[in-house]
């Protein structure tokens, strides 16, 4: 017996020990039901009410305390403010605290109110309840929210994602387990047709009672719309309102009020990229987002791992970013890559010619040459269909590990001849001096595509005798020529790349003359989603599409990173087991299998596997044959766009009618999957089908054995299987499911064992069209899988590691701009700075013990003589400098910022008095000597003030500019070392560890140029004197919100912006004929409509 099997006997397995401590819960709610029955509708409402008053009494204490010390700020000296802000930071943690402690409390009796809603939903077709002034509200933009005099009718059908839907759904008991392994910040894994948005219903009811917002992220924009519209009721019902991200312009007044509704649906991309765009955000009003406070994501595994691969980005354009050299250097590529493919097969041959041989020295020969003609080109036809056959791919396996042995010691051999090399696994290309001297042609540079030794030329450049100014020219032009080749070299190996790796319909498709991303868990297009470090535009110029221009990132942060900052966190789905590892590790997420509500009816049958893929799609074909004469519904599970539409003329020569589903098609999803049930029905779908879908029964069709199932290929991923096999069997319905697979799937070449290739030889497959069914190949299969698993796991682990240096980084900066953006600690961080920038002048001045560097730096820093004489300088500790210098330089601060209001107050009061009426906001030039500002600023607010409105005004928007600049420029320099540092695995460096260490340099000389711009300004900031009467002030002219030339993408490259559709404005929706303009209003206010909710 095994160490894990002795502990779960002992303690019990983990689902064993799950359900110890989440069943009293379940116990806890039931207890309540009949409780809830008996009360009437106005008294279901008033309980919820009451909860949460009870909720917001709870930590009613800390919020005033919070309030209090909020307005004694702007009255307390600088220095006192610091210790006021640290004691409502542990207010603030203290309220979240006890928040969680309440919401544990109350939270059977929430649970059994929203379980007995839902039942009150499902039995009758209406329930009326005294009307609130939000039912009225409801009621002139929903169509489940009728007025009749002082009642509210709520009807139990609603619109939601286009289609009209009656409640018909009850909370199980299992959905009520989910509920609380939710609401604790748990993964809740969850079987097809279990109701996983019925069961989110519970923790997000519970949570939202706070106030604080609750997030249900979706992995599209359909199911955020869809969910929202069709759970929505439940919560309006109560009072709580919703409202969906998706449904609303970025940086809209409507997109902030979402965030505002006490729950918010949305999907992962938008969440993310509105955090970033909050942190660009030059006005308060353009902020969107508030605490992250508590999120449950659906389809969590999709989110969290599968979009987490790639991170969000906001570009924007760049000088000459359209110059570029991809359509240049694109025919030559072209050229280069037809060279390579003759190469290719001409070794194939060769290949098949030698191994015939008896001769040991000619099948080595023979096995070099197959090696060759694999590395050359790995997806070649006719050598995939070459190494199926028996005994042959074990030859190049065997092969790959002599030439790999000792650190690819003799792998130069087999590589040498050819053009270039590909690695398919890793998806890198690497040109041979063969390749380069191909490619040079008949040039006049013989090293035009040779990238130069730059620190050797360096390093001779600095032995060499020559002026400063020869030596400054010397040094230009050879980064300039090392700059040019390195963009040439880059720009010729991704169009290597575009053509070796990525093929049209699979990883890509064309639409409206656009490259467009499928992505490969879903199958869906990917909008907006570029290729990242030119790889984009290397594969438009492959296709002959425009070019888009290159751009900037401005600012990024991966999913990964975005989540954690929520206080709690969920998540949701059918296919979280074989990942539990990477939650926990990266989230701290714990995964729950939650028991399902009837067993699990499917029957699932072993991998069918074939010789070649021809083989395998004729066996598919007969099967599809075979259970449509059987009277059975088939769902035809598909890799990508191209095998759909290949099975799909297959189909079509044998007269059977089908629907194809995939990233071409993917408009008419809804319409393929609600017919996708009938009998006899053939829906052939890509991955997208897996997700966010029930495909529905009737009593005929599980008489005949319900939905089939039919995978053509593996996936790279267990998690994509087990979500195709989970669309039959919902909630007990029969069904079945069987994966074919041939020795020519992407799976089997890549990934699969040598010890498997020899079991198949074992097993035998020797007569065309034969199978193998056994278990054992279906185990090999699926542990070839893991190795996949484990080696994408490495792969976004290395990205986390890699942004978590960022994230640290990028933590600081927002943190602080948003606290400029919003004015709070605005002095404090004022301060800060200008202490910081006085320990940076003394440590650099005593470390020389120059003196007049210090008088110097003092007067350039902060335009003052420096306080400190020259035998403190000598006799003095760092420290005590420090405080001298700061004391003065604060001193100073104060009194230019004073000044800046004096001077400006008695023009402004002139002016108000006498326009103040007619004015709203103003502008005040300010200027450093070097650059005039002009500071917008509200009149009255700067009227109010006596002018320290100004003075804000001022050191907010210098200090967000100089932010911006600064961040903008530092994130470019931490692209180029992390594209630089990667060069350090030649040295047996991790370059994991150079990173960090330079990164931490970068990082901090930003901020010592952000301190030094940003009080250099600031203390050389005063209203310039003019020569006009004190009457004449300029009005400001309206504040522009949205910078247009920021994209978002799932990459660095940028789209083109889209036009903004205009939206549609609908109409309130009653029950009987059209409101006229003149009509009483539906929200029984007695107001003429047009006066009231027809505005």
């Amino acid at each position: 017996m095994g160490i894990s099997s002795f502990l779960a006997k002992l303690f019990g397995s983990k689902a064993q020990r799950d359900m110890r401590e989440i069943q009293p819960y379940v116990e806890k709610v039931r207890g309540f039901a009949s409780e809830m029955e008996q009360l009437s509708n106005d008294e279901l409402r008033a309980r919820t009410a009451g909860i949460r008053e009870k909720v917001r009494n709870y930590v009613a204490t800390e919020v005033a305390r919070i309030a209090e010390l909020r307005a004694m700020i702007d009255g307390q000296d600088i220095e006192e403010r610091e210790r006021t802000f640290d004691e409502i930071d542990r207010l603030d943690k203290v309220v979240i605290e006890k928040y969680e402690e309440v919401l544990e409390e109350v939270l059977p009796e929430v649970f059994a109110i929203v379980r007995d809603t839902a039942r009150r939903f499902s039995s009758s077709e209406t329930i009326e309840v005294t009307a609130t002034e939000m039912d009225r509200d409801l009621a002139a933009s929903h169509d489940f929210v009728e007025i009749d005099g002082d009642k509210a009718i709520y009807h139990n059908h609603w619109v939601a994602g286009g289609n009209d839907l009656t409640w018909n759904m009850e909370h199980y008991d299992v959905q009520v387990f989910g509920g609380v392994v939710l609401h604790k910040g748990k993964i809740a894994e969850m079987a097809t047709g279990e109701g996983k948005t019925l069961v989110a219903t519970l923790p997000v009811f519970l949570n939202a009672l706070t106030g604080n917002g609750v997030h249900v992220i979706t992995v599209n924009d359909y199911l955020s719309k869809r969910d929202s519209e069709w759970m929505g009721p439940l919560y309006m019902f109560h009072g709580l309102t919703v409202d969906c991200i998706d449904k609303h312009r970025p940086n809209s007044p409507e997109r902030r009020k979402a965030y505002m509704a006490d729950i918010t649906f949305g999907t992962n991309n938008e969440f993310g990229f509105d955090y970033l765009r909050d942190n660009m955000a030059t006005h308060p009003e353009d902020l969107v987002q508030r605490r992250h406070n508590f999120a449950i994501v659906d389809e969590v595994d999709s989110v969290l791992i599968d979009d987490a691969r790639t991170p969000l980005i906001i570009s924007g354009p760049i000088p000459k970013g359209d110059e570029q050299m991809f359509d240049q250097f694109c025919p030559r590529v072209e050229k280069l890559v037809s060279l390579q493919r003759t190469m290719a097969t001409n070794y194939l041959v060769e290949a098949k010619e030698l191994l015939k041989s008896a001769d040991k020295k000619e099948q080595e020969a023979g096995a070099l040459a197959l090696f060759r003609s694999y590395k050359a080109l790995p997806k070649n036809t006719p050598l995939i269909k070459f190494l199926s056959e028996q005994g042959n791919k074990s030859i190049l396996l065997a092969t790959e590990e002599y030439y790999m042995a000792e650190q690819n010691r003799n792998m130069h051999i087999a590589t040498d001849p050819l053009y270039f090399v590909i690695d398919e696994k890793n998806r890198s290309v690497e040109l041979t001096d063969k390749g380069v001297a191909a490619l040079t042609g008949a040039s006049d540079d013989p090293e035009f595509f040779v990238l130069p030794d730059i620190t050797t030329q360096l390093s001779q450049l600095d032995k060499d005798s020559m002026s400063k100014e020869e030596y400054q020219a010397t040094k230009d032009e050879l980064m300039q020529n090392y700059s040019v080749k390195m963009e040439r070299v880059h720009t010729v190996t991704q169009l290597l790349k575009a053509y070796a790796l990525f093929e049209k319909d699979q990883e890509y498709v064309i639409i409206d003359n656009k490259v467009k991303i499928v992505d490969e868990q879903t199958g869906r297009i990917m909008e907006g989603r570029r290729y990242s470090d030119g790889l984009h535009q290397a594969i438009e110029a492959k296709e002959r599409v425009k070019v888009e221009a290159a751009t900037q990132t401005f600012a990024t942060i991966t999913l990964q990173n975005y989540f954690r900052m929520y206080h709690k966190l969920a998540g949701m789905t059918g296919t979280a087991e074989t990942e539990a590892g990477e939650f926990w590790n990266i989230y701290k997420l714990d995964v729950v299998v939650i028991p399902t509500n009837k067993k699990v009816e499917r029957i699932d049958m072993n991998d069918r596997v074939y010789r070649t893929m021809k083989e395998k799609y004729n066996a598919v074909i007969n099967e599809i044959c075979d259970l449509v004469e059987a009277g059975r519904p088939v769902l035809v599970g598909t890799s990508s766009v191209e095998i759909s539409e290949k099975l799909s003329k297959m189909l079509s020569l044998r007269k059977i009618e089908h629907s194809v589903l995939n990233a071409k098609l993917h408009q008419k999803e809804a319409d393929i999957v609600a017919k996708a049930g009938l009998g006899k029905t053939v829906t052939i779908a890509t991955n997208m089908a897996g997700r966010g879908t029930d495909i529905k029964l009737s009593d005929e069709v599980k008489a005949a054995g319900g939905l089939a199932i039919i995978g053509t290929e593996r996936h790279e991923s267990r998690r994509v299987d087990r979500q195709l096999r989970g669309r039959a069997g919902r909630q007990g319905d029969p069904g079945s499911s069987v994966f074919f697979v041939s020795l020519e799937d992407n799976l089997m070449r890549l990934f699969a064992t040598e010890k498997a290739f020899k079991v198949v030889d074992k097993l035998g497959i020797f007569k065309e069209g034969e199978v193998i069914e056994d278990k054992m190949i279906t185990n090999a299969i699926e542990r070839a899988q893991k190795r996949v698993e484990e080696n994408h796991f490495g792969v976004r682990k290395r990205l986390l590691e890699y942004d978590d240096v960022m994230n640290a980084q990028r933590e600081v900066i927002y943190k602080k701009r948003r606290q400029t953006l919003l004015g709070e600690r605005l002095g404090v961080n004022i301060m800060n700075m200008l202490y910081d920038s006085c320990i940076s002048i003394i440590e650099e001045c005593r470390e020389t013990s120059d003196f007049e560097n210090l008088e110097e730096q003092v007067l350039v820093m902060f335009a003052i003589d420096t306080p400190i004489t020259e035998d403190e300088f000598k006799q003095k500790k760092d420290e005590e400098l420090v405080e001298i210098l700061f004391r003065a330089a604060l001193d100073a601060f104060k009194r230019k910022m004073d000044h800046i209001a004096e001077v400006a107050f008695p023009v402004i009061k002139k002016v108000y008095e006498d326009q103040g009426d007619r004015i709203e906001r103003i502008i005040v030039p300010i200027t450093d000597g070097k650059r005039m500002y002009n500071i917008p600023v509200n009149f009255k607010a700067a009227y109010e003030s006596e002018c320290k409105e100004v003075v804000k005004v001022f050191e907010k928007m210098i200090l967000l500019h100089v932010f911006d600049e600064n961040w903008k420029d530092h994130l470019r320099e931490m692209d180029e070392l992390r594209n630089s540092v990667q060069n350090a695995v030649y040295e047996q460096k991790d370059p994991l560890l150079i990173y960090k260490r330079e990164s931490y340099g970068l990082f901090k000389k930003m901020i010592e140029n952000i301190n030094k711009e940003a009080i250099a300004i600031l203390m050389r900031g005063q209203i310039p004197v003019q020569e006009r009467s004190q009457e004449e002030v300029r009005e400001a002219a309206p504040e522009k919100r949205e910078n247009t030339s920021y994209q978002t993408n799932r990459t660095e490259e940028a789209r083109q912006p889209q036009p903004q559709p205009q939206r549609r404005v609908v109409s309130p929706i009653t029950i009987g004929p059209k409101i006229g303009r003149n009509d009483p209003c539906p929200c029984g206010s007695g107001k003429k409509y047009k006066h009231c909710h027809g505005k």
